[in-house]
């Protein structure tokens, strides 16, 4: 069966916390910044501006690292309410523009513009150098665009071009444009997958090319299968969309082990409210609150409780706080929270129960929510005692 060409485009923003905190303040603007926790105790960077990058900060790095790397480096707390939101926008912007959009994650997307090429006057390539301005001018949001046959190419040409930049891999030269990248720029070569294939002589993808799919095999196990499908640019073009979501969590690992109750609740609280807000915002209400609890010699307890379908800051609390009660049973501090919510209902297949008290509540924290938006998350709580 012939298949038209399918045309896969992949949207990364370039060190999106960062530049969703130089909108906020443009005096950030050029200088070497983190977004992360704080230098003291186990705060790590969770995005780094090209600038910082060029001290050798990268993500994942501790804080106190990045600073001796670069000591003049700005460090924001960052905001992961913000992050979302601005990542929100986009998508729904996107969706104007594309029929299919996946979220890979807050700050890459997937889209497949097959199809569309009379839509956008038969120049896809040149549409997404559009869509990049469009990006910019609308969001003041940096980002690299790609466009190729399959998902795996396209983001491995994202790499090859960032920041701020576009490519295009016609069909048929996907192997020709991989063959020269180190193997590393293949999506599940990892530190362990490249050290087996580096001692046995593989640097490029031209040197996997080389061989047959059974000899990688022979390799790295059935992991082989799918690094030669891609190294020889192949790969899954099926994109998967939003409504598939399984779950929204959110978990903070602290600065410094915490065994004080008062101190997890409040913690606790603030995760439960994020997981909610995060819920409102997707039109989703969950009927299953998983809570996690690390302690600090790194054992790891999950318990999870199925209740009415919600997204009530308050009852969720309330949950969570009843499960950490049962949970925290070691007289020993913790190091991680989490909240996660599962099971997700849309809201629009949810019977609504028109009960007042509870259109009232809900009318209550959609209210709550804007005012949020408006003034910062710390100026209004629900009180969930």
């Amino acid at each position: 069966m012939h298949h038209a060409k399918r045309y896969i485009a992949h949207l990364d923003l370039d060190c999106f916390y960062v530049s969703v905190e130089r909108i906020k303040d443009p005096s950030l603007v050029g200088k070497p910044v983190v977004v992360g926790g704080t230098p003291t105790g186990r705060g790590v960077v969770a995005s780094a501006s090209y600038e910082a990058r060029a001290f050798g900060v990268r993500s994942a790095m501790p804080t106190g690292a990045a600073l001796r790397l670069c000591p003049h480096l700005i460090i924001v707390r960052g905001r992961f309410g913000d992050y979302s939101e601005y990542s929100n926008k986009l998508y729904e912007r996107i969706l104007e523009l594309a029929p299919i959009v996946e979220r890979a994650s807050i700050d890459e997307m997937y889209f497949d513009l097959t199809g569309c090429e009379v839509l956008y006057h038969n120049d896809l390539p040149g549409f997404i150098k559009i869509l990049q301005q469009i990006v910019w001018k609308e969001f003041h949001l940096p980002c690299t665009i790609s466009l190729a046959s399959n998902k795996p190419v396209a983001k491995i040409a994202a790499q090859t071009v960032k920041p701020a930049g576009v490519i295009y891999v016609p069909h048929g030269t996907e192997r020709l444009f991989l063959a020269p990248l180190s193997i590393d720029a293949i999506p599940g070569v990892g530190k362990k997958t490249s050290e087996i294939l580096r001692k046995k002589g593989f640097d490029i993808v031209a040197d996997l090319q080389s061989i047959s799919k059974e000899k990688l095999q022979r390799i790295l196990g059935k992991h082989g299968l799918w690094i030669h499908d891609v190294a020889n640019g192949l790969g899954p073009e099926e994109l998967s969309t939003e409504h598939e979501r399984k779950s929204i969590g959110c978990e903070e690992t602290f600065a410094h082990d915490i065994a004080d109750r008062e101190e997890l609740h409040t913690i606790l609280f603030s995760l439960s409210e994020e997981v909610c807000s995060s819920l409102r915002y997707r039109h989703l209400k969950a009927r299953t609150f998983t809570l996690k609890l690390r302690y600090a010699d790194f054992e790891t307890i999950a318990r999870a409780t199925t209740i009415e379908p919600t997204d009530d800051d308050g009852i969720v609390f309330k949950t969570m706080r009843d499960l950490l009660e049962v949970s925290y049973t070691r007289r020993i501090a913790a190091r991680l929270l989490g909240v996660r919510a599962s099971h997700l209902i849309d809201e629009g297949q949810l019977e609504l129960s028109l009960f007042p008290e509870d259109r009232k509540r809900s009318n209550m924290l959609d209210a709550v929510d804007k005012i949020r938006k408006k003034f910062g998350d710390d100026v209004i709580h629900v009180g969930g005692h």
